[in-house]
């Protein structure tokens, strides 16, 4: 007699996983939201240098991007954030209420030579060099502007 455990098919991949998040636009609140999903990538089973370098730093800087650029700092606007996770890849929106930015505009490199003088870009570099994809989306008049990032587990 075999095992219940025994009968089931063995599968490589992970069940897919979906978490939301909604936070007011308050710095204090991003740290529990970005280690939930270390976590879920940790049990995903992503590499430690993904898990402990690329995925907080990508997305503490979309989250504080939302709160200080999109939301302007003002605590009762909220910053949502929606994560699915599969066998292939990490996908996280950061939505906010603002009225977004041209992505592509921004095309600030560490090489300018005002680089570390500046307030703004380098959370774009730092997502665009850590993860695989940065998208934006929006403005949109039912949830604000939306970027994406999307890291592949490999």
């Amino acid at each position: 007699m075999t095992s219940p455990s025994a009968q089931r098919p063995v599968t490589d991949s992970p069940a897919p996983i979906a978490r939301r998040w909604t936070v007011a636009s308050d710095l204090t609140l991003i740290e529990p939201v970005v280690e939930s999903i270390v976590a879920l990538c940790v049990t995903a089973g992503f590499s430690a240098r993904l898990c402990n370098l690329n995925v907080p730093v990508a997305i503490t800087e979309a989250i504080a991007n939302a709160m200080l650029r999109g939301n302007r700092s003002e605590p009762s606007r909220m910053v949502q954030v929606s994560v699915e996770l599969d066998a292939e890849r990490l996908c996280v929106d950061v939505t906010d209420e603002g009225v977004g930015f041209d992505l592509s505009s921004l095309q600030q490199s560490p090489d300018e030579v005002d680089w570390f003088e500046r307030e703004d870009g380098r959370g774009v570099f730092l997502m665009r060099t850590l993860m695989d994809r940065v998208e934006s989306a929006g403005p949109d008049a039912e949830s604000g502007h939306r970027i994406r990032l999307i890291l592949h587990r490999t």
